[in-house]
């Protein structure tokens, strides 16, 4: 049975997020939390949450065995845009976009 958590409106381009993402998916759940433990990324900090919040819905809604579980899908997706501007030289502006991102992780219990 699939639980989910989803963090929305992250302050990090999806780009990153998604570096993050290819080395959790289809791991088993210990082996993906000691991963991003000893990633130095930003966005691992950001998926190991989504991750833990995961599996306590998958324990605590569908009471599932948490060795059992495996990551069945992380996705990155587009959130919106802050628009800003910088001044430059000679009274021009330069556009500066601030992405923001959708983290959703899907655990799954392994067949037997």
């Amino acid at each position: 049975m699939e639980a989910l958590s989803r963090m929305r409106f992250a302050r990090i381009s999806p780009q990153k997020l998604r570096l993050i993402c290819e080395l959790v998916a289809g791991k088993p759940v210990e082996q993906a939390l000691s991963i991003l433990q000893f990633t130095p990324k930003k966005g691992a900090k950001m998926v190991s949450k989504t991750l833990l919040a995961a599996i306590a819905n998958a324990r605590d809604q569908q009471q599932v065995d948490e060795d059992r579980l495996f990551v069945k899908r992380v996705t990155a997706d587009t959130g919106p845009t802050w628009k800003r501007s910088i001044k430059r030289a000679h009274m021009h502006s330069t556009p500066i976009l601030k992405r923001t991102s959708h983290l959703t992780v899907v655990v799954d219990e392994r067949p037997s």
